[in-house]
């Protein structure tokens, strides 16, 4: 019996020991030699200053800016309280939400069709990234208010899209801060 017991102990330390602290510092040790981008967050600095993650949403709501899906998390955009809003598509307050996101976008491009995901939040309620058609719809009230040619907005959100993985995973689609940035790099016409 007080052999069995002192196994058990000495078998629980190790394994504590193996499992608890060698194997996760292993692991973030590799982590850091050969993903380092990735295991610190995908972080993006601009001039010596922390702006953003390329892989958590952000709200962006000047004129001159591309704006991000809506965010459910928490009182938007916070990384502590991901998640989507978990409302019914019949659910007042999200049909509420929704009416009043269209009228904003119809008053800011009539003509154009509404992409749905200007309208409606991720599962995470954090996507950084929008689909092609929501950059498109955004050209014209970012160009106009940063005084350039729809054009150039065009070309620069272009460069921006970045296509399926693998060929075939996923949509399209274009990060909304890495876009952003890119603006902020260009000089203002005035």
């Amino acid at each position: 019996m007080k052999k069995n017991l002192l196994i058990a102990v000495w078998f629980t330390l190790v394994t504590t020991v193996m499992f608890g602290v060698v194997y996760p510092l292993g692991i973030t040790g590799l982590a850091q030699i050969f993903f380092r981008d990735r295991a610190n967050g995908q972080l993006i600095e601009k001039n010596g200053k922390l702006v953003g993650s390329t892989i958590i949403g952000q709200a962006f709501t000047g004129p001159g800016y591309f704006h991000s899906r809506p965010s459910a998390a928490g009182a938007g955009y916070d990384p502590t309280s991901s998640g989507g809003s978990n409302l019914a598509p019949t659910n007042k307050n999200l049909l509420e939400r929704v009416k009043g996101d269209v009228q904003k976008l119809q008053a800011e491009n009539p003509n154009a069709p509404i992409p749905v995901d200007l309208v409606t939040a991720s599962g995470s309620g954090l996507d950084p990234d929008i689909s092609p058609a929501a950059a498109e719809f955004q050209i014209p009230r970012v160009a106009h208010s940063r005084g350039m040619r729809e054009g150039d907005v065009r070309a620069l959100v272009q460069k921006h899209t970045k296509g399926r993985d693998l060929g075939f995973l996923g949509e399209p689609r274009v990060n909304v801060l890495e876009l952003n940035l890119d603006l902020d790099s260009l000089p203002r016409a005035r």
